[in-house]
């Protein structure tokens, strides 16, 4: 097998791997599925360049940074609230009942309607850690920020988001 095709061979497998997280994060971020694809589509199109003329020594790590900076640039030009409550994504569990669904429902507008009020630097660390699952090593890495700096980040966001859930079920 020549270096091109175990270059691509490598790289699919990158793609295949990481794609779908990649997807999630940026929908989560900007709200919007075509957005989100789009996003996700010049995030892997940018690593594919990248990787013709250099190594990817971690590739989470390159790919989440690549989608950040993207959807950074993205929210620059238009100027918009990253997350919207008109798009929520619906998430069904056929097990709940339609009074738990509904608790449910208002739960999550609930927390997302906070984290729609954090600055941009707190949803991306709660985003990262929590629907992401990355851990505070990883996230270090994407953020480009020392381990410690971005467990404080964690937890400032943490509490401001707790903060915000309560002023919201206060009001």
């Amino acid at each position: 097998m020549d270096k091109n095709a175990q270059k691509k061979k490598k790289f699919s497998a990158f793609y295949d791997k990481y794609v779908n997280q990649i997807y999630r994060f940026l929908f989560l971020r900007t709200s919007s599925k075509e957005v989100a694809e789009d996003l996700t589509s010049q995030v892997f199109l940018k690593g594919w360049e990248f990787y013709l003329k250099n190594e990817i020594f971690d590739p989470k790590s390159f790919f989440y940074q690549t989608a950040r900076n993207l959807v950074t640039d993205y929210f620059r030009q238009k100027q918009k609230n990253p997350i919207s409550l008109e798009s929520l994504p619906e998430i069904p569990d056929p097990r709940i009942s339609v009074e738990e669904k509904i608790i449910y429902d208002l739960e999550l507008e609930k927390i997302f309607l906070a984290l729609s009020q954090l600055k941009p630097e707190y949803q991306e660390a709660i985003l990262l850690r929590y629907v992401e699952g990355l851990s505070p090593k990883e996230i270090s890495k994407i953020l480009e920020k020392s381990e410690g700096a971005t467990r404080v980040l964690i937890s400032r966001a943490l509490n401001a988001l707790k903060e915000k859930i309560n002023k919201i079920e206060m009001a």
